[in-house]
């Protein structure tokens, strides 16, 4: 039996690919033809075209315009050629032809290669098929591509490749690019809501000589001149509320933050986060924000709040709220809040199998549970409520029960996407809180937070009563395009160097 193409046609190796590139490229020197073009002036895009164009009658030229793009594809041979071109808005069909060229343009036209960037400047008609095209009058080569690009009918696939080259993933896999458009989208409505809600977005330092307003173990680097260790920021919380006691009242920041920590298909070390503060609000006036922001930012990239995410239909309008203890009742049946000692709930978590550390108390054993026996199954988009004062360091006490803090975490698909509170505006109490973290510092807990003399300093001048809130950018981009993986929303992910 006869072998299928593939198999009789081995694969090329890259490095004659370049060099006949190369070949290619002195040709054009050759020829007295710079090889890396300078500026060109561009009249239309792709998409302008087809919305001028798009009605007219076949074969008739309908106009002249000035393009610039990639060239994708060369179909045919001898003295006419189609090819592709593409640009930031999509792509066109442009048609090269020896007669309208003449021969020297055209002998450049055969040294062109899938991947060159071409300018050229054409009459737009529509062949007989009814395919909109540019008639190619003239051409400049602005920059000859060395480097094959992936073979067409298979694309890029290989993930690795993917991340580590977005360069290339960007021009072969449209609907990649379409993902990062959505994604600034997205962006923008977070601004778009919060703006028009008079807050006001700041910048504060990357850098710091404490890691503080967050739990999680920082990266560290070292300023020569001042010759100490500094920490880049785990959280913009702390300054940002060091803004509200200086009488902004409403304030945010987006902005890239860095934990130390394992990497997976929802976590990378560095990431996009809005973090927002409103004085004289409270938790209920922040989950509002979180669901207008979420709502907002839906019907900007998909003109709806409902949203498919990996299959599953949910719709992130009017969510449910349920507290902690309760959540955790209903799938365990263990009430971890009518505890009246530890060795009570340790009873209640070793009964259903949920480890947990001896340095945990009530509320650490209940979010321990939490964590194993709820979270994952947290599917349709829900508001979580009534976390524990032991792992809420920054967050204020229920006044009805002071074992529980006014806190919220926004739950989908079995993920957190946003986590607020009613800040602790105490200092007092504050100062026991990190006093209390020092503590489980030292008997192991490499997350928990250090003393901040300053943030002290500042609650004692005095912090409004303040709501607060964290969303990740990131997962809110891949909920509302449909990525499996962290590594599909960033531009530039971490990845492992190779040797």
């Amino acid at each position: 039996m006869a072998k299928n193409i593939q198999e009789q046609t081995p694969p090329v190796d890259e490095n004659i690919l370049i060099q006949a590139r190369k070949d290619k490229l002195n040709a054009f020197i050759e020829k007295g033809v710079a090889p890396f073009g300078h500026r060109y002036d561009v009249t239309h895009h792709a998409a302008d075209i087809r919305a001028e164009f798009g009605n007219i009658e076949n074969e008739q030229d309908a106009g002249e315009v000035q393009i610039a793009g990639r060239l994708m594809a060369i179909r045919g041979h001898g003295k006419a050629s189609f090819g592709t071109l593409a640009d930031r808005t999509g792509n066109i069909q442009i048609y090269f032809k020896l007669d309208i060229l003449g021969e020297e343009k055209y002998s450049q036209f055969k040294l062109l290669d899938i991947g060159d960037i071409i300018g050229l400047r054409g009459q737009v008609f529509k062949t007989k098929r009814g395919e909109l095209t540019v008639r190619v009058e003239d051409f400049d080569l602005l920059s000859k591509s060395l480097r094959p690009l992936p073979e067409k009918f298979h694309g890029l696939k290989d993930v690795e490749i993917r991340y580590r080259q977005r360069y290339l993933d960007l021009i072969v896999n449209p609907e990649v690019r379409e993902t990062f458009l959505k994604r600034t989208k997205i962006i923008q409505a977070i601004r778009q809501y919060l703006d028009e809600r008079n807050f006001v977005e700041v910048e504060t330092p990357i850098l710091s000589t404490i890691a503080g307003g967050a739990a999680a173990r920082p990266f560290i680097t070292h300023h020569n001149t001042l010759d100490i260790d500094l920490y880049l920021r785990i959280a913009t919380e702390l300054n940002l509320k060091r803004l509200i006691v200086g009488g902004f009242e409403r304030v945010y920041e987006i902005g890239r933050i860095f934990r130390n920590e394992g990497m997976d298909n929802r976590h990378n070390p560095e990431f996009t986060s809005v973090e927002i503060y409103q004085a004289y609000g409270d938790y209920n006036d922040l989950i509002d924000v979180t669901e207008g922001i979420c709502c907002l930012a839906a019907e900007k990239v998909l003109g709806t709040t409902k949203i498919t995410y990996q299959g599953v239909e949910m719709d992130l309008k009017n969510p449910p709220r349920i507290s902690m203890n309760d959540a955790v009742k209903n799938k365990t049946g263990k009430d971890f809040l009518s505890c009246a000692t530890v060795e009570e709930a340790r009873a209640m978590a070793d009964e259903i199998g949920v480890p947990y550390e001896k340095r945990f108390g009530i509320g650490g054993i209940l979010n321990a549970v939490f964590e194993a026996k709820v979270e994952e199954d947290l599917i349709q988009p829900i508001f979580i409520t009534g976390h524990p004062t032991e792992i809420s360091p920054l967050a204020k006490k229920n006044p009805d029960d002071p074992r529980i803090t006014d806190r919220f975490e926004f739950f989908v698909y079995g993920r957190e996407l946003a986590n607020g509170f009613t800040e602790l505006n105490d200092p007092i109490d504050q100062k026991a809180r990190f006093e209390e973290q020092l503590k489980a510092r030292e008997a192991g807990d490499d997350e928990a937070h250090v003393m901040d003399t300053d943030f002290i300093c500042a609650l004692e001048y005095g912090l409004p009563p303040t709501g607060g809130l964290g969303i990740g950018v990131d997962r809110l981009v891949m909920f509302l395009t449909d990525s499996p993986s962290i590594r599909d929303v960033l531009l530039f992910p971490t990845m492992k160097v190779i040797e």
